[in-house]
């Protein structure tokens, strides 16, 4: 299962090992300047748009791996029945980040602009 970190300048995403193996991914940081949105979305796995390529995706159940849609290309890892974290981005490899997390809520308010950038 994937952990977000936030400190005051990043947030970094932590995949497990098997998440990089089937999703074709390594952990992801940056900058907090980078992130233009968070938002938590009750269904992570409903939340996921476009066509996998490459990763795993197991209908109804898991989705791991990048995702693209016209003009967006998605950094992915949920599963059925969590809510997520999904960040826009600006300038960075992947335009949007979706991690499944119980503290979805928690995670999106801690980045709401206007909210100190502590540790």
């Amino acid at each position: 299962m994937a952990t977000i970190e936030i400190s005051a300048d990043t947030v970094r995403v932590a995949l497990s090992r098997s998440e990089k193996f089937f999703g074709l991914l390594r952990d992801l940081e940056v900058p907090r300047s980078a992130v233009t949105a968070a938002e938590a979305v009750p269904s992570g796995l409903g939340a996921v748009r476009g066509l996998r390529a490459p990763g795993l995706g197991l209908p109804g159940v898991r989705a791991i791996g990048t995702w693209r849609a016209r003009g967006e290309k998605s950094f992915v890892s949920v599963r059925r029945g969590q809510p997520a974290l999904r960040l826009r981005l600006t300038g960075r490899r992947y335009d949007t980040v979706l991690i499944g997390t119980d503290a979805a809520a928690e995670l999106a308010a801690r980045l709401a602009p206007g909210v100190p950038r502590h540790g």
